[in-house]
């Protein structure tokens, strides 16, 4: 018998054929005589309508409210789940994120997972039940509901298996699995059989949709072995798991790819110490997360520029935050910039290999695509260019690290 928490994705769970397709696939595993705890996401559609309205009534909303809104999608999905269960014989009962509860930090709309009591679900499965559990929210320190976030369900149920200390966090969504590309863009990307923690970890930060990046985390820390499979097909996926256990490592395992990016550059700030607490401390103190920065300085060292990146979402947010600390920052002006993309190469292999970076800039100097910013790590080489090269970008570097299938 192995414990196993199973997670279902919006398209998974669409409608009620699909709602019932996830209680036969529950059941299956059920009837191979596995405790089983599911994790669901709110139907295809529904957050995104929940969100817009909203924004209708209020765009600076009372973040509170946001996620007193939101989190009803996942909670229609968790009722229905357990009813169509019971339909076909399996006890069920269903669990919203405060019931159990998945205790998370206070801030609203991006709440972070601090601790789970599993006692409510383990003493589910004493009797014989499987645990239908809400994913995407939590209850904050002032005992409201929190939500963690585009993806968090994913984080949700890494977290679940971890305080369950399932076997394995089976993640069912409308993919079969991780590919060496995004698929749409690059018709001969392959499906990886294994990927470790680290490389999937830096893959979804950079871009990949598969997964969130916390689950990814929380994966990696606790050791919880996911598994990326198709809710529509019965094919084998993608399995995450240790270093260790893969034994054949590609120098690069994948590209990455993020369109959600936007560039500013602050223009003639002092060169002194301090100068970058001022510009990022303010946006930090926002919850605006800062990517990829590069500092200039001037031929006689007496100012500096400062580029970074940061989310499409926030550069509205994060200009309006460099303007009101203008004066402490002291900056001549902002130069803005919406229209960039990042493309990053991955894999454990680069540890113990030259010339990966190399190839790269070979690569998109050929294409002609001009390098804005370059970071690195020690599985990763990041780049942001032109949002419009994107594509051709991403195709060429699959087949440049001989990926292509």
């Amino acid at each position: 018998m192995a414990r196993i928490v199973m997670k279902f994705g919006g398209t998974s769970v669409a409608d009620l054929d699909r709602i019932r397709n996830v209680a036969q696939r529950v059941k299956r595993e059920v009837d191979a005589g596995h405790q089983v705890a599911v994790v669901v996401s709110a139907m295809s559609g529904v957050t995104n309508q929940l969100v817009d309205w909203v924004r209708q009534l209020d765009p600076l909303h009372d973040a509170r409210e946001y996620d007193t809104v939101v989190a009803t999608g996942e909670q229609v999905t968790a009722g229905l789940t357990a009813i169509a269960l019971q339909t076909i014989g399996v006890p069920a009962r269903s669990w919203t994120g405060w019931q159990i509860p998945i205790h998370t930090d206070d801030m609203h709309g991006k709440a972070r997972i601090k601790g789970i009591d599993a006692a409510a679900i383990e003493s589910r499965f004493e009797q014989g039940m499987v645990a239908v559990v809400t994913g995407f929210q939590g209850l904050g320190s002032d005992n409201r509901v929190t939500t963690l976030g585009r993806g968090g369900s994913d984080t949700s149920a890494v977290a679940v298996a971890a305080g369950l200390k399932a076997d394995r966090c089976d993640i069912y969504t409308d993919v079969d699995g991780v590919y060496t590309a995004d698929p749409r863009i690059v018709a001969r990307a392959r499906k990886l059989d294994r990927i470790s923690y680290e490389e999937m970890f830096e893959l979804a930060s950079l871009g990949s949709k598969v997964l969130q990046t916390r689950s990814v985390e929380i994966a990696m820390n606790h050791r919880v072995r996911l598994a990326v499979l198709s809710s529509f097909k019965d094919l084998p996926g993608t399995l995450i798991c240790d270093e260790d256990e893969i034994v054949e490592h590609h120098v690069v395992s994948g590209i990455a790819h993020s369109r959600d990016e936007a560039k500013i550059t602050v223009l003639k700030v002092a060169d002194r110490p301090g100068i970058a607490a001022s510009v990022f401390g303010p946006l930090a103190d926002a919850g605006i997360n800062v990517d990829m920065i590069v500092q200039n300085i001037s031929p006689d060292g007496s100012s500096t520029d400062m580029t970074f990146t940061i989310g499409r979402t926030d550069l509205e947010r994060a200009l309006k935050v460099l303007e009101t600390n203008r004066a402490e920052i002291g900056y001549a002006d902002l130069r803005p910039d919406a229209t960039v993309a990042k493309i990053s190469v991955v894999g454990v292999g680069m540890r113990s290999h030259a010339g990966v970076a190399l190839t790269m800039f070979r690569t998109l100097a050929a294409e002609r695509i001009n390098i804005q910013l370059i970071t690195t790590s020690e599985i990763k080489v990041s780049i942001l260019i032109d949002e419009k090269y994107t594509e051709l970008a991403v195709r060429a570097l699959h087949t440049a690290y001989g990926l292509d299938g």
